[in-house]
């Protein structure tokens, strides 16, 4: 280790070292207040837990973003704190860059490519993108993971374990257990760049023949465990198409549905992190026509029978079939479910699926205003669970809850106006878990990943 990497490991441990001091003393405040009785104000506790956690700008942002879309998870006064932290890491400098490329693919590394630019096109979480050129002259998207991340997001991972535990001496109307097993899990599986690898080569076999969404190829000789190399593709911010005629918007959220639904109802798989930065919009004959899908760290692969719970919800709700309503619950792994539980259950459930229920054109929120939206019934579902909790939660609800939002995000900055509920039925086809089953083991098995457990 060099000096510079070694003081820069030194500074790291340390202020991982402060944050977690600063939010055990939010929790000691916390504990107090609740043994002599004192009344607690969260919004102050709020602002001193944004404060003590202001100098990570890491992965604990990824466990915001999550944490932000699910009821009650945590207070909303923390989430709205969390909210405020910004998750732009500052990109590593052309000295650093070269010393991890030369530990990834050795020190002839540069003569691997017609060109490596030097600064970054993007900085995240976990690392960086570069764009370069192949010796064959394609354009290629490099992804280098900053050093020490392992370090560095089994520390956040440690400061998620002690704000849930902080939220468990609130009289929560969720148990979160399962919610930070399966952050913890999904966030270690995103260090992973072989695994990245093969979540791209999966979805290669899944969307390949699409017209709507471009995804790229691996360059397997210029990616390892922490480097990962794409094709480049060219396409411009959705953002950008917001004042575009419907028609546009609608196809690109038509393609949108179709990257999010299709994975999922056919083959168990879904991109657990919709977020605008991970898509952009290609154009064909100079028209936007499509989105490039860029990211596949954070991939979610279910049981055949959990997609089959997911369509039993649906349908029952569809029906009025209470039978499977419930039966589905308890696929998904709800336990103890009573009358009042599920009604409460059935409040996030028909505004997850609300417009999918709703066989007309209409936008995604029907006439709410993006800043309400699904703000009522998440009061709602607080004042239910608060009565009756703490529920808990199943681990597959988080992503599936995540990307259900996000996507609605995306689908409201468009201004999209869809009939959701035929493009559902029509991605649902002669839906049966037999069938998921059968795609899914064949996908799996060409792009090298193991069945869900």
């Amino acid at each position: 280790m060099t000096d510079s990497e070694r003081n820069r490991f030194s500074a790291r441990a340390a202020r991982y070292a402060r944050v977690g001091t600063n939010v055990g003393a939010v929790a000691a405040r916390l504990a107090a207040a609740r043994f002599f009785g004192m009344g607690l104000d969260r919004g102050e506790n709020a602002a001193a837990l944004g404060a003590a956690l202001g100098g990570l700008k890491g992965p604990i942002m990824k466990v915001a973003q999550l944490l932000a879309t699910i009821p009650e998870a945590i207070p909303a006064e923390y989430t709205a704190e969390l909210a405020k932290l910004q998750s732009e890491a500052p990109p590593m400098g052309w000295a650093f860059v070269k010393r991890r490329m030369i530990a990834e693919l050795g020190p002839d590394w540069q003569a691997r490519f017609a060109s490596f630019e030097h600064q970054p096109t993007a900085a995240a979480s976990l690392g960086q993108v570069h764009r370069a050129v192949s010796l064959d002259g394609h354009a290629l998207a490099c992804k280098l993971q900053y050093p020490d991340m392992q370090s560095a997001v089994e520390a956040d991972l440690n400061q998620l374990q002690m704000l849930f535990a902080m939220h468990r001496r609130m009289e929560p109307a969720i148990d979160a257990t399962e919610i930070a097993k399966e952050i913890s899990e999904r966030i270690r599986e995103e260090l992973d760049y072989r695994r990245e690898a093969r979540h791209v080569a999966l979805y290669r076999e899944i969307l390949g023949g699409l017209d709507l969404v471009r995804v790229p190829r691996v360059w397997p000789d210029l990616s390892t465990g922490r480097l990962l190399t794409l094709d480049w593709l060219d396409g411009t911010r959705m953002l950008e198409h917001r004042e575009a005629p419907l028609a546009v918007r609608n196809r690109l959220a038509t393609a949108m549905f179709t990257a999010w639904w299709l994975p999922f109802s056919h083959y168990g798989v879904i991109h657990g992190d919709p977020h605008l930065g991970n898509y952009t919009v290609f154009a064909r004959d100079g028209a936007p026509d499509g989105i490039n899908l860029l990211d596949y760290g954070c991939i979610r692969i279910f049981p055949p029978t959990f997609v089959g719970g997911v369509v039993d919800l649906y349908r029952g709700l569809l029906t009025g079939d209470d039978e499977r309503v419930v039966h589905a619950y308890e696929t998904w792994g709800f336990r103890n479910l009573t009358r009042e539980l599920i009604d409460a259950l059935n409040i996030w459930a028909r505004f997850i699926y609300g417009p999918l229920l709703d066989d007309r054109v209409r936008s995604i929120a029907d006439g709410v205003k993006p800043s309400e939206y699904g703000r009522r019934e998440a009061f709602r579902v607080h004042q239910e669970l608060k009565a009756r909790g703490p529920v808990m939660v199943p681990r597959e609800f988080v992503f599936m809850d995540r990307a259900a939002i996000g996507l609605g995000g995306v689908f409201l900055h468009l201004r999209a106006e869809l009939n959701w509920c035929r493009l559902f039925q029509d991605m649902l086809g002669d839906f049966s878990i037999a069938g998921v089953a059968a795609r899914q083991s064949a996908a799996l098995a060409g792009a090298g990943l193991p069945a869900p457990h």
